[in-house]
Order: structure tokens, then C-alpha cells, then sequence
């Protein structure tokens, strides 16, 4: 028997689910797992518990994040780690002393108030003082360089190995078993599904895998055929002996435009960073033996750090240094976690890549990937941190080793509107990638693809929270949809062709739509699951009776062809995914029909809709008549390798390239709602006034759950917004006031430029009346806006049926 394993037992033959993985991550989901009945699950850790990053976590808990359910996430945290003391009677040593957010310019300063703001939406307490105050609550700070603060006093910390220690205390209480020194040495699949889990002390045949094996993740999800793209940086802290002025514990202090965060640690100061440009760690360099490990300390890596923290903490200079802990984080491609099932292999889910915050969102995460386990889906929309999200291209080492650096960075960076990475950028280029820099495109990277942001500009913008520096530029594409013609590219849009006998019975399963219309129609479609919200949604082309092209958001094409895929089971369907082999070339405006016929294609004869062959420059193409800007014109599809020629005649023949600002500003303007904005699988059609889109007689998944909306008088709840002043800069997430009271948050904003004024679509919690006068809280400054139901351009679409 290996010690430290529960020695009263082996290894079962069987559990429902094996969590692998001893940190913050496996120690909670295993105690969910427990507390949702499952019984017999079962944790495996290689080492010790805690053993490898959470150990050495500074457990910051701070509540607040960019979307509401991911505070939600932490808040649920907060709630778990109080409880669990009641529970076990394992002191937790949760700390609850607050946060100072400090700014020093003035663009922290709207960030952190657009954090308060935020704060306020989701019932966080969040003030703004002065300069003087944060000094008060912070005596050893320098405050002569800051310009005000944000204090939040829930905000806390606790012990990491005491929060571990009270999550398996309370799992095995409720049934669950923990082994320790026993490493996961294979994973058993079938058919793609796990079966089983190889281990040095035996094998363990399960349903399903939690893989909350952080640092390792990469290479255990490999085990399962997935692929995980995560790794590890090295991260550093500061620890002094105790030093003069420390009584007690001290709120936590964040100096993120000094890239550093401060508290009291047993007397003396803790000083931890997020330097702009972290340092990757190789894959191999942590092996099985790394436990409790740390790096080597590195002070020259270190040292601008600490002249940042000398100038904040004048105090250091005489402290004495216990130590610079280097304890090894991993980090994403993106900065948030992964939480779910793969989309490899079905029964293996995700719960890693915490991007150092871990120990706030453990509790929360845990209990939402048990609930994705046991229920088959997050407790709450997480498609923020959906396993599924990042492109196959992210997962190589070169790739990864070059991002995960510029990732850890990011953790305190200003976040102003229209900033892109710059690493691991070049990926994936659209068919039209050497067109588009000729024509001076400023380029954003989405799902690996590098897609035209807007035109005319080469210099790298200067990123700001007022007026952008690309305003006249998309300005400029706009008025060229609007007045003449423009081509907006389409190509990264996933494309899943479904073909075979049953395909049309397979979508009128899986789609809400319309979906048995006649060969040559465009159908728009929720995808749902059981609970009515959404999965997806889609635009189909029906090309023939065994044959449709589903047409999905460019970062969904992993997870839409997953969902189908699993759903297909018991149809005779064939699913490919065609993206690559194609390019899409929106020609919008009131010139694209004269446009299409002088390059040989009358497309006017085309329906509303409907989508039909031909040619157009010589270049066989498919146009489908539809508008996601509200002008006229068609989706013309052709080869990818044929996208050049038919680009060089669109052009010569007057129409101009525009890039997605423009087309969201155009969106927003038409009320047309998006995946991740106004849709997530927090809503249904029924609240989101797509509901006329969906078959009332049902026999699709979801179909149940939304007549019972409907029956219970269920109305929409997003609403258009048009700002008063025309120099308001929202950008999102803001909170909506009327008389007073939050109703609701933007979810997409931009400058409407056919309307002549700031513009937002937004969710709201209760009916509000058409024309009804409400507050945006931009950065704490109350912008006045009227409440329109419906679109506020071109309400009843004549112009793009034109």
C-alpha cells in the first residue's frame, strides 16, 4: 500500500466519476459531486493534496468580474467558504478585510469606476473615494501619484490548504473517497467516450472525468485524446519579515498600473505581480516529482517590479526579504478558465486553467462543473469558459508558450475597447488576408482567425475609453452600406454541411426553426436544449432534400458541430465541417444589385430568404438573399480559392471593404440579437423576441419549455437604447436606472451612425414602456436614453427586402 492512500481500502473497480486532481479545483468538485448525490465518486492525486499550484496560492477572493455570472461564480465562493466552517469545523481562515482598488492615471481611474458601476449590477457594495481616504485605509502606502480609489470591504482571503482540508473532510462525509500517491498513468476510451482510468495502484472503470489536474492539464487531457490548451508561467511574490505599522490584516491592495498586489502576510508585506511579459515554463520541465515545488527565484525578472513596489511601499527599503516565491500558474490562451466536456471525447470534462484564480472561483467552478456532470450543463451560461471554445491551432507548444506570458500580463491590464493580443497572432488567414492589408485593414483575432476590425488606418490605434480613433473610419464604411455598396466577409462563420435521408427530420430534432421549407430557402434558427435557452443559433441553406449548410458563429464551429454531432445519434446524417472550403462575401447597400449585374449575375430575381446558384465575374457562386446590417443585398458563397477574383470585380466595380465595428454598429441599429450578447443559455427565444422564429407546434428539443413560457405570459425582455449625448462612449455591461433602480445591463453597444447617436441593446428584468426615459452608468457618470421596443432602424425592414 502506497501511504498516504485511505488505508482502510483499495481502489474500487468502479465510480461514477473519478476526479483527478488534489487542488482547489478536484477538492471542490468532488465535494460538490457528493452533495449532489453522488455517491461514490472519487478523488485521485499523484502527490499530496494542494500539492502543486494551490498550495502556494495568495487566495485572494475578490467578487468582482466582467460578467455576472462569473461574479456570481465567486460570490458563490464566498458563501461555500463561510459555510464550510459551520459544516466541518475546519477553520477556513477566511479573512474578510476588504479590497483597494487604487488608480494612478486617468484611464485606471474610468476602469475602476466602470468597475463600481458594474458592482452596483450585481449587488456588490463598491464605493469610490478620494486619494486621502485610501491612504487612511492603507497608511504604509506612498499616495502622492494616485488620483482616487475604489474600496470594496467584501472582498477577502483565506487559507488554501485549510479550505481543502474542511471540502474532503465534508465529501468524505457524504460518501466520497480520496487516494493519494496514486498517479493516473491512462485513460480508457471507447468510441470516443471514457470507460475507465488507468492508475499506479490499479484501474478504475467510470462514466465520466473531472480533469482538475492544472499544471499537467495539457498532457492529461492528451491522455483522453483532447486537447486542453493551457500552461504554466512562473509567478512571483515577495514575502518580508514582519516590519513596523503591520498590526493585524490589512485590506488588499491592488496597484495594477504598477502591475502589483499587497497585503500583510504573518506581520510582514506580501507582494505579488503580474508583470507585463510573464515567463513560460516548457512543458516537461514540472515532471510527477514536482510537489510543493517551486521555481528558482529570479530578482532580475523581478527587479522593475520591485522598483514599482518600493516607490508605493517606502517602507521596503529597510525590510528584510524572507523570500521571492516563484510557484508555477497556469494560463489560457484567452485568460479564462475551462470548465465542461470536451468536445474529443465525450464523459471527459475540464476544470483547469485558473489563471491564478483558482482559489476565488474553486468554489463556484467546482460546483458547476459537478452540476455540468450530474446535469449535463453549468448551473448558470459559462460559455465565456466553455471547454470548447478555443481553436485546435491554440494547442501547440510554440504557440502557447508565446501567449501564456502576454496572458499573464493581461490579469491587471486597462480594459479598454478594441484591444487585441499580440501574440500568437498570424494563425489562420482568411482567403482574402493579402487583399484586405493592401487595403490597410487593422486586424482582430477571433478563434484563431485574423479578421478585418475596420479599414484605412495603419498606424496602431491609440486605445482609449472616449471617442475611438477608428471612429471616421467605420463611420466611413457604414455610409458606403448605407449609400453605396460594401463587402463585409463572412468567411470565418463556421459551416457544417448536413447531408443524407434524414436530414431534415435531424434538424426539425435539433432546430426550432422553420426548418422543412423547400431546397433554396435560408432558414433562421434557435438551437435549444431541454430547458428552451439557447445552445446556438444558426442560418441554414437548404441546397437539396438530403442537404443543408448550417451556418454558426466563427467561435462556435467546435462546439455547434459537438452539439449536432452527439445529437445525430440514431439518423442517417453525415455532419462535415466545410469552413475552410469556402469564403463568404456579404455585398450590402443599394448599389449591390447593380453591382451583381454588371459582373453577369441577376441575383434581384432571388426572394427575401432564398438563396440560389450563379455567376458572377465568371466565379460560380450561391447568393442568399438576407442582411445582418439592414441593406440590401446577398450572401454570395463561392470556393475560397475563387475569392480573390470575385473580391477584385466587387471593388473595381464600387463597392468597399468594411470590417465587423461597422457591421455590429449595424446590427445593434437593426435590434438583431447575438450569441454571447443578448443570447446565452441563460434565456430562451420566448425572452429574447425571437420567438416568432420558432414552430408553435413543437417536436423539437426545447419545444416543452417554451410553451410552458408561453402559457405563463412570458414577454421579451430586451429592449434598444438610444443615448442623448452624442459623445457617450458605452460599451457594455453598463447598469440601466429608471427612477432610481438598476432594470437591467447593456450587452451590446456602439455609435449608431445611420441614427446619429450612441446605441445599445440590452436586458432588462421587468417590462419597460416604448419611449420611456432611463440613466446609463457609464464610469459613474449618468447618461440620459430613450427606450425603444424593437429596432431603431429601418423598424419594419423595407430597405433590406428592397
Amino acid at each position: 500500500m502506497a501511504m498516504g492512500q485511505n488505508m482502510d481500502q483499495n481502489l474500487p473497480e468502479h465510480a461514477s466519476v473519478v476526479v483527478i486532481g488534489g487542488g482547489i479545483m478536484g477538492c471542490s468538485t468532488l465535494y460538490h459531486l457528493a452533495q449532489m448525490g453522488v455517491s461514490d465518486a472519487v478523488l485521485l492525486e499523484r502527490n499530496a493534496l494542494t500539492s502543486g499550484t494551490t498550495w502556494h496560492s495568495a487566495a485572494q477572493v475578490r467578487a468582482l468580474r466582467h460578467s455576472r455570472n462569473l461574479t456570481r461564480m465567486i460570490q458563490y465562493s464566498v458563501d461555500l467558504y463561510s459555510r464550510l466552517e459551520q459544516e466541518t469545523g475546519q477553520n477556513v481562515g477566511w479573512i474578510q478585510k476588504g479590497s483597494l482598488s487604487i488608480a494612478t492615471t486617468q484611464d485606471r481611474l474610468t476602469h475602476v469606476k466602470r468597475q463600481e458601476a458594474l458592482a452596483h449590477a450585481y449587488g456588490i457594495e463598491a464605493t469610490s473615494i478620494s486619494a486621502g481616504e485610501a491612504k487612511e485605509r492603507w497608511p504604509l502606502m506612498n499616495a502622492d501619484d494616485v488620483l482616487g480609489a475604489v474600496w470594496s470591504p467584501d472582498d477577502g482571503r483565506v487559507s488554501p490548504s485549510d479550505v481543502c482540508a474542511a471540502l474532503v473532510k465534508a465529501a468524505k462525509g457524504l460518501g466520497a473517497k480520496i487516494f493519494e500517491r496514486t498517479g493516473v498513468t491512462g485513460i480508457l476510451t471507447e468510441n470516443g467516450c471514457i470507460k475507465g482510468v488507468e492508475t499506479t495502484q490499479g484501474t478504475i472503470m467510470c462514466d465520466a472525468i473531472a480533469l482538475c489536474t492544472g499544471l499537467w492539464s495539457r498532457d492529461a487531457g492528451a491522455l483522453a485524446g483532447a486537447e486542453v490548451p493551457a500552461l504554466a508561467c512562473e509567478h512571483f511574490y515577495l514575502l518580508t519579515k514582519p516590519i513596523e505599522g503591520i498590526v493585524g490584516n490589512t485590506p488588499t491592495l491592488s496597484d495594477h498600473d504598477s502591475h502589483l498586489y499587497i497585503r500583510d502576510d504573518s506581520g510582514g508585506l506580501l507582494v505579488g505581480c503580474f508583470e507585463p511579459m510573464g515567463k513560460p515554463i516548457k512543458p516537461g520541465v514540472l515532471d510527477e516529482t514536482f510537489e510543493f515545488g517551486l521555481l528558482p527565484e529570479d530578482w532580475d525578472h523581478f527587479e522593475p517590479m520591485m522598483e514599482l513596489a518600493l516607490n508605493r511601499l517606502p517602507a521596503l527599503e529597510t525590510a528584510e526579504v524572507k523570500m521571492l516565491l516563484n510557484g508555477p500558474e497556469s494560463f489560457t490562451p484567452d485568460g479564462t478558465f475551462m470548465l465542461g466536456e470536451t468536445a474529443e471525447t465525450k464523459g471527459l470534462f475540464l476544470g483547469c486553467g485558473m489563471n491564478s484564480v483558482g482559489l476565488a472561483s474553486g468554489g463556484g467552478a467546482g460546483m458547476n462543473l459537478a452540476h455540468a456532470i450530474v446535469h449535463g450543463h453549468t448551473a448558470y451560461d459559462l460559455t465565456e469558459a466553455d471547454a470548447k471554445r478555443f481553436a485546435p491551432v491554440f494547442n501547440t507548444i510554440d504557440h502557447l508558450m508565446a501567449r501564456a506570458p502576454e496572458i499573464l500580463g493581461t490579469h491587471y491590464e486597462i480594459a479598454f475597447p478594441g484591444k487585441q493580443l499580440s501574440t500568437a497572432r498570424g494563425l489562420r488567414a482568411l482567403p482574402l488576408d493579402a487583399d484586405y492589408k493592401a487595403a490597410g485593414a487593422h486586424m482582430g483575432q477571433f478563434y484563431g482567425w485574423e479578421r478585418p476590425l475596420y479599414f484605412g488606418k495603419t498606424e496602431e490605434p491609440t486605445l482609449r475609453f472616449d471617442k475611438p480613433d477608428w471612429f471616421e473610419n467605420v463611420a466611413a464604411e457604414v455610409k458606403a452600406a448605407h449609400e453605396e455598396a460594401a463587402i463585409f466577409d463572412a468567411s470565418p462563420f463556421g459551416k457544417i454541411d448536413v447531408q443524407g435521408p434524414d436530414a431534415e427530420a435531424f434538424l426539425l430534432q435539433t432546430c426550432a426553426g422553420f426548418m422543412a421549407r423547400a431546397p433554396g430557402a435560408v432558414i433562421y434558427s434557435a438551437v435549444l436544449n431541454d430547458r428552451g435557452t439557447f445552445e446556438s443559433d444558426i442560418t441554414a441553406q437548404r441546397i437539396a432534400k438530403d442537404h443543408y449548410r448550417l451556418f454558426v458563429g466563427t467561435n462556435a464551429i467546435k462546439r455547434d458541430l459537438s452539439w449536432f454531432t452527439r445529437a445525430a445519434d440514431g439518423y442517417d446524417v453525415t455532419l462535415s465541417d466545410v469552413t475552410e472550403d469556402y469564403a463568404v462575401l456579404g455585398l450590402m447597400g443599394p448599389e449591390a444589385a447593380r453591382i451583381a449585374r454588371e459582373l453577369g449575375g441577376d441575383l434581384d430575381e432571388i426572394g427575401y430568404f432564398k438563396h440560389s446558384e450563379a455567376t458572377l465575374a465568371g466565379v460560380a457562386v450561391r447568393a442568399a438573399r438576407l442582411s445582418y446590417v439592414g441593406e440590401a443585398g446577398w450572401e454570395v458563397t463561392c470556393k475560397a480559392a475563387d475569392a480573390p477574383a470575385l473580391y477584385a470585380a466587387m471593388t473595381k466595380a464600387g463597392a468597399k471593404p468594411a470590417g465587423l465595428f461597422a457591421q455590429s454598429s449595424m446590427r445593434i441599429e437593426k435590434g438583431f440579437c447575438a450569441m454571447g450578447h443578448e443570447l446565452d443559455s441563460d434565456v430562451t427565444p420566448v425572452q429574447t423576441g425571437l420567438d416568432f422564429a420558432t414552430r408553435k407546434k413543437g417536436g423539437f428539443t426545447g419545444a416543452d419549455a417554451l410553451a410552458e413560457q408561453r402559457a405563463a405570459g412570458v414577454s421579451s425582455h430586451v429592449i434598444s437604447l438610444v443615448l442623448d449625448d452624442v459623445d457617450a462612449v458605452p460599451l457594455g455591461h453598463e447598469p440601466i436606472y429608471l427612477e432610481g433602480e438598476i432594470i437591467g445591463q447593456t450587452s451590446s453597444c456602439a455609435f449608431g451612425y445611420r441614427i446619429g447617436k450612441p446605441v445599445a441593446l440590452a436586458h432588462v428584468s421587468e417590462a419597460v414602456k416604448n419611449g420611456a426615459r432611463v440613466q446609463i452608468d457609464i464610469a459613474r457618470q449618468m447618461f440620459d436614453a430613450t427606450v425603444t421596443l424593437g429596432p431603431l432602424f429601418d423598424p419594419d425592414g423595407t430597405r433590406m427586402k428592397a
